[in-house]
């Protein structure tokens, strides 16, 4: 009894993606994918290379009232998802491949949105200080001044402790 060339080619194509469904679906496991749906900023240290920005936040200035999307990600929700993907992609070819840059930079198109997510929350402060340029131009950085608000300083100090860490504070004592 022979084989129809149809039915192998099925098998073939059904074993090809079970196994891309098997290896996907552990990768996604494995990266704790499902978290970075979430608002969570220890999402962001599920990539262990990001501990040095996730503690640097912890102390900044910011970290009582911004978490990480609220300044890395754009807010209106096609664009937060497109730009989550475009960003989960490089960073997973990046850190697999091994072929990230240390230290850690915003590229350019996240300090595009870094600058708008700072002048959308601090609008009401920054409206004059780029005149005759439209309110999000990117005319004058924010960062280039205030580079520790979002992460703190080299120092590792920062700004006050958040009612959670100040009980945790009290329990090590």
């Amino acid at each position: 009894m022979r084989a129809r060339p149809e039915l192998t080619l099925v098998i073939v194509f059904a074993c090809l993606v079970g196994v891309a469904a098997g290896v996907g679906g552990y990768t996604f496991r494995y990266a704790r994918g499902l978290s970075y749906l979430s608002t969570d900023p220890a999402a962001c240290v599920n990539c262990h290379i990001m501990q040095p920005q996730y503690d640097g936040w912890a102390r900044a200035s910011h970290h009582t009232a911004a978490v990480c999307v609220d300044c890395h990600l754009p807010h209106a929700l096609v664009d937060k998802y497109l730009v989550k993907l475009e960003n989960g992609w490089r960073h997973g070819k990046l850190f697999t491949t091994q072929t990230f840059k240390e230290p850690i930079r915003v590229q350019e198109a996240g300090l595009a949105v870094l600058q708008d997510n700072c002048v959308r929350c601090h609008e009401s402060m920054v409206h004059g200080l780029a005149p005759g340029e439209p309110l999000m131009s990117r005319a004058v950085q924010c960062v280039h001044c205030h580079w520790d608000a979002g992460h703190g300083d080299r120092t590792g100090l920062g700004g006050p402790r958040r009612p959670a860490e100040l009980v945790e504070k009290a329990r090590e004592r």
